[in-house]
C-alpha cells in the first residue's frame, strides 16, 4: 500500500534519461537521520513546468509528490516512511515535465541512518558582513519540521547578539553574549531566569567570549580577545578579523570566580577558542605566536591545536601545554576545535592562516582521531568553498557545519554523519519547505549553528528588559 500525496498529473510517455536529476539542494546519495524534516527539493533547471518524485522502499511502500516549482512531501507520510526504513535505503525517482513532455531520470538512493539527530538547531541569522550592526537575532529550528522561532533579536535593544552556547546541547544551561551600549553576558542555569554579568575584571584582558561549557555544568571556558578587522589587501571583498591579544580563563559558575593560569595568558602567545574534552579533564585551545607590534603580515599568523590538563575537583590547571596538531610546521592554521561528546574524535577547521576562517575560501574540516592522534581532511563533507564553524550532536554521530558552497556568499548549515570508525557521509543542506525560494529570498547567513536537545524556552522579552537595565553582576577572580 502506497503513501500518496500532492499528485495532480500522470507522468506518461516519459523519455527515459540515463543520468540522475540535477536537483537543488543536492540530496543524491546522502545519509539522513530517521527524524529529519522532509528533504523537499526542486530542479536546478528552472525551465521545468512540473516536477514529480516517487520515493519507494523494498517493502512496497512509496511516497509520491508532484509540484510546479518544488516537491513538498507530506510531513506525516515522510516520517512514517523513514520510520519504516530505519537502517535501510530508499529509492527516489524524479520526473520533470518540459515543453517537449515528461523526462524520467535515473533513480538515486537516500540512506536512512538508525542514528537520530537532536531535537533542533540554534543559530544566529546575520547579514554577511561584520563591519556594522544590522538586524540580527538568535533563532531555534525544529529539525523534524520547518518550525523556526526567535529567541531574541537586536530590535529589542541596541547592539549585537552572539556567542550563544549550551551545555552539551541542553538549553537549561545557556550563555549568551551581548555587545554594544548594553553589553553583557547572559547566563542561565536549570532554566532559571537569566542573570546579566559584566565579565571584564582588572586581572583580565577584556570581556569573556567564545564560551564552552564543562560537562559537569559547573565551569565555562572563555577566551578574552582584543580583535581588529580590515578589508584584505588581496581581496577587497573579504574582511579579515584578527587578534592583537588574547587569553583564556575558566569561569566557576558556583563560586562566581574566574580561574586563571599564567600559561594561558602569555603576552607572547595568542590563545583562543577553548573547549573542554569529553571527560572534562583537559582544555583544548588554539595558540599562535604573537606578531611584533609593528607587523601587519596577517598571513604569517598560524595557530596550533593545544591542550592543557584541568582538574574539575579543584579548578586547577596543569603545568604544561601540549601541541596536539602542529599546523604551524605546515604553514597552516587551526580554528574552532570541537571534540565529540563520546571522546572519540575532535573536528577542527584548517585554513592557510589566522583564526577567523569564515571568509577563507580554502578553509576545510579535519577530523582528529583522539585514540591514534591522526588527522585527515573530511573530504566527503568538504567543498571548494568555505567550511567553518561546526559542532556535534549529543550522540556524537552527526555534525552540523557552516558552508559557503551554495553561492560563495552566504553561510548555510549542512549536516553529515560520522560513524564510530570516523567514516563521514556526504553532507546535505538544512531542509526547507521550498528551499530554492527560501535560500534565494533570505539574504542572511546562518552563523554558529549548534544542536539543542529540546526547545530553549527562552523568554526574549524578559531578557531584553534585563539587557536594557544598566544593572550587571561582576565576575570575581579566584585569589
Amino acid at each position: 500500500m502506497g503513501l500518496m500525496g500532492c499528485t495532480s498529473e500522470t507522468v506518461s510517455d516519459a523519455r527515459q534519461e540515463t543520468v540522475q536529476p540535477n536537483i537543488y539542494p543536492d540530496y543524491i546519495g546522502v545519509t539522513i537521520p530517521v527524524n529529519i524534516a522532509p528533504l523537499n527539493f526542486s530542479l536546478a533547471d528552472e525551465t521545468a513546468l512540473r516536477i514529480d518524485a516517487v520515493i519507494s522502499d523494498r517493502h512496497g511502500h512509496d511516497l509520491h509528490c508532484q509540484g510546479e516549482e518544488s516537491i513538498d512531501f507530506d510531513i506525516d507520510d515522510w516520517h512514517t516512511l523513514l520510520g519504516q526504513n530505519r537502517g535501510d535505503s530508499l529509492c527516489v525517482t524524479v520526473s520533470a515535465k518540459y515543453e517537449d513532455g515528461w523526462h524520467t531520470y535515473r533513480p538515486f538512493s537516500i540512506y536512512v541512518s538508525p542514528d537520530s539527530i537532536d531535537y533542533g538547531l540554534c543559530y544566529r541569522l546575520i547579514e554577511p558582513g561584520y563591519e556594522v550592526w544590522s538586524k540580527m537575532g538568535i533563532y531555534e529550528r525544529d529539525l523534524s519540521t520547518f518550525d523556526e522561532r526567535p529567541l531574541i533579536e537586536n530590535t529589542q535593544f541596541e547592539g549585537c547578539v552572539n556567542c550563544h552556547s549550551f551545555n552539551r546541547g541542553n538549553p537549561a544551561d545557556m550563555s549568551l553574549h551581548i555587545r554594544g551600549p548594553h553589553g553583557a553576558t547572559l547566563l542561565r542555569q536549570n532554566y532559571e531566569p537569566v542573570t546579566a554579568y559584566n565579565t571584564k575584571t582588572n586581572q583580565t584582558l577584556g570581556l569573556c567570549v567564545y564560551p564552552y561549557w564543562h560537562p559537569s555544568g559547573r565551569y565555562i571556558a572563555y577566551s578574552t580577545n582584543s580583535t581588529s578587522q580590515l578589508f584584505h589587501s588581496a581581496d577587497s571583498n573579504r574582511i579579515e578579523v584578527f587578534d592583537t591579544a588574547s587569553d583564556l580563563q575558566v569561569y566557576d559558575v558556583e563560586k562566581n570566580e574566574l580561574l586563571l593560569s599564567p600559561l594561558l595568558k602569555q603576552d607572547s602567545i595568542y590563545e583562543t577558542y577553548p573547549v573542554f574534552s569529553a571527560n572534562g579533564r583537559s582544555l583544548y585551545f588554539c595558540a599562535a605566536r604573537a606578531l611584533p607590534d609593528d607587523s601587519h603580515q596577517l598571513d604569517s599568523i598560524h595557530y596550533n591545536l593545544c591542550r592543557i590538563d584541568f582538574d574539575p575537583a579543584t579548578g586547577n590547571f596543569g603545568d604544561r601545554i601540549d601541541i596536539i596538531v602542529d599546523a604551524v610546521s605546515q604553514h597552516k592554521s587551526v580554528s574552532f576545535p570541537r571534540p565529540s561528546y563520546d571522546g572519540r574524535f575532535l573536528c577542527y577547521t584548517l585554513s592557510d592562516y589566522g583564526q577567523f576562517s569564515i571568509w577563507h575560501h580554502e578553509a576545510d574540516l579535519y577530523l582528529l582521531d583522539l585514540a591514534t592522534g591522526e588527522s585527515r581532511p573530511m573530504v566527503e563533507a568538504n567543498s571548494e568553498d568555505t567550511e567553518s564553524f561546526h559542532n556535534w550532536s549529543t550522540n556524537s554521530r552527526w555534525m552540523v557545519f557552516s558552508s559557503r558552497r551554495d553561492d560563495g556568499l552566504f553561510t548555510r548549515p549542512y549536516f553529515c554523519h560520522v560513524n564510530g570508525k570516523g567514516i563521514v557521509s556526504k553532507a546535505f543542506m538544512l531542509p526547507q519547505r521550498n528551499p530554492r525560494r527560501f535560500y534565494r529570498d533570505r539574504f542572511l547567513s546562518f552563523n554558529v549553528p549548534d544542536f539543542i536537545i529540546s526547545p530553549t524556552h527562552f523568554d526574549g522579552h524578559q531578557a531584553s528588559r534585563i539587557i536594557n537595565n544598566e544593572s550587571r553582576k561582576n565576575f570575581g577572580v579566584r585569589k
